[in-house]
Parts: structure tokens; sequence; C-alpha cells
């Protein structure tokens, strides 16, 4: 472990672990995952072995349980100073990366890990897709090409979301997004109620930016703890393709896909649709919004090229 380095010439607010040093950390924290419950787990072309689980995310499922139960006794300790009752205030993770790399994979792992330790067997997963701008709206904003940016999201309504969550709302509801056909689901809701943690997952989800002076708060200033999963370039767009083609022979098959019109491409062409999604859109959002956001994360999962994670840069306190 390394307890200082430079980034760029000057000193990192990271401690810096290699996979092996990170996984002496587990203590003694058992697996309690199946291969079973891996495979429902996985994203598409998203390698993971049980090995990996007890790796990387079981120390982390023991830090997060160590910071949850601390977060619950300052909560108790302030209730107890202001005279009222205990409130029931979910402890919020946030996850963010690129597309491709493999955060949702990370959220539900870290979900099924988190709700079997017993102080807080209620853990939801909330991703942030639910509240992009329905197509009629980004067809409206000429923002279709730019699905996953900042300015394609309702940052009012997910705020509004986030700020009633940590109110401790007894019941809080996100919209519904369905990857098949690419929008947002009519009357269809996540009910989110008085969870004792709440994953949030989403692409831009660290972003700050400039405020609009008609509210000054960012979906990060409800975190209590933020996730940062990390790769190189080439290697993102790699898996971009991968998943691309997978997709081309098994969900752009529905009759119903937004990308039906790609099923029947054939590898050639496959691969340069791909690439030219990749460059145009995906990689302009990860250069320009999403990876500058990276250092604000309490912490970095940084992948190689075979999807497992090499690295973990914790924030110091």
């Amino acid at each position: 472990m390394s307890a200082e380095s430079k980034v760029g010439g000057r000193l990192s607010p990271y401690l810096e672990f290699t996979a092996h040093e990170w996984s002496k950390l587990r203590a003694a924290t058992p697996l309690s995952l199946s291969e079973d419950d891996l495979d429902r787990l996985r994203g598409i072309n998203v390698e993971l072995s049980l090995d990996d689980v007890a790796e990387i995310y079981l120390p982390l499922s023991r830090l997060l349980n160590l910071y949850v139960n601390a977060s619950q006794e300052l909560y108790r300790a302030s209730d107890t100073f202001l005279g009222q009752l205990p409130a029931k205030v979910p402890y919020v993770i946030g996850v963010a990366g690129s597309v491709a790399v493999g955060k949702s994979t990370t959220a539900r792992v870290l979900q099924a890990l988190l709700d079997r330790w017993p102080d807080h067997p209620k853990v939801d997963l909330v991703t942030t897709d639910g509240f992009l701008h329905p197509n009629r709206i980004l067809t409206e904003r000429g923002l279709m090409d730019r699905k996953g940016f900042p300015e394609s999201y309702d940052r009012r309504k997910l705020l509004q979301f986030m700020s009633d969550i940590k109110s401790g709302a007894p019941e809080v509801r996100a919209p519904v997004y369905s990857h098949l056909v690419y929008d947002i689901v009519d009357d269809e809701s996540v009910v989110v109620a008085q969870p004792d943690i709440v994953i949030v997952e989403g692409l831009n989800v660290l972003q700050t930016g400039v405020s609009d002076g008609e509210n000054p708060l960012f979906v990060s200033d409800f975190f209590d703890f933020s996730i940062y999963v990390d790769a190189d370039l080439d290697d993102v767009r790699d898996w971009y393709v991968e998943r691309f083609f997978t997709l081309r022979a098994t969900a752009f098959q529905d009759e119903q896909s937004f990308f039906r019109r790609f099923a029947d491409l054939t590898d050639a062409e496959a691969t340069q649709t791909a690439t030219d999604i990749w460059t145009t859109i995906n990689e302009r959002n990860l250069v320009d919004n999403i990876l500058p956001t990276r250092e604000r994360a309490d912490l970095i999962l940084r992948k190689g090229s075979d999807h497992r994670v090499k690295r973990v840069d914790l924030r110091r306190l």
C-alpha cells in the first residue's frame, strides 16, 4: 500500500492498494454469494468470478458496513442533541463511471453483499437512467444524440428524489427506464420505502458543473460514499464494441427494440457502427463529463483489460 503518491506532480489524497493488498482487508468476512447469484448479477460481457468478489467486493462491503454503522451512530447522537425521535435516514452510495465499464455490475454486486449484513438488511438500487428526459423532449430539444450527457437528465426531478431520500420520506418514487425501447416507461415507477442503504448508479452522478442559481445543490451532495469504476479508454471502447455484438444477437432481435435496425448488420458493419457511436457520443461524454469527476470519488476501482480490478484507491479521511 502506498500511503502517499503523486498525480500530475502533486500529492494524491488517496491510499493506493494493489488487488492483493486490498483483499487482505476482507478479514473474516464470509462470501455470501453463490455462482448462481453471480450469474444473475453479471452485466453483458463483464467477466467476474467469485474469486474477484472475494478479493475486491467483500473488503469493500466490510468497509461500507463499518461506515454505515458509524453513520447510524452519528444520526442517533444528532437526534439526542436535538431532543427528537430518531429518524430513519438511508445511507446513500453513489456509483459512477463510463458506459460499458461495468458500473452496473458493481452496483448490483454491492447491493447483494450489503443486504446480507445483519445491521442493514434492506438495500435498494436506483439507476439515474429513469431521470433521463423522455425521448419526445430530447427530440424537441435536439438532444437525442447527447443522451447520457448531463443536459439530457431532468436534474430538478433527480435532485428532488435525492432530497426526499435524505429527508427520511416514508416513500419515494423513481421513474423507470427501458433499455429495450430506449425510453422512459409511462406510469411505472420504482418505490423506495425507507431502506437502510440506497445505491444510486449513473454516468454523471459525481458531476458538479455550474449551478443554475436557482438550486445550488448537486446529486453528489446527498452521497455518504461514492465509487468510481475506472479503466483505460481503449479498453472501455473494446468492451463497448463487444457488448454491441452481444446485443446484436440478443436484445436487438426483439421487434420492440429501439435498435432493431442494427440486428442484421454484418460483423464489419457492426464493428464500424459500434465504433462510430462510441467515438461520437460515449467517448465524448466520458472525456468531457464523466472522467473529470473521477477524483471526486471516495473510492476508485481501477480495472485492467480483462475487466478485473487491479488497483483500489481509497480517499483518506
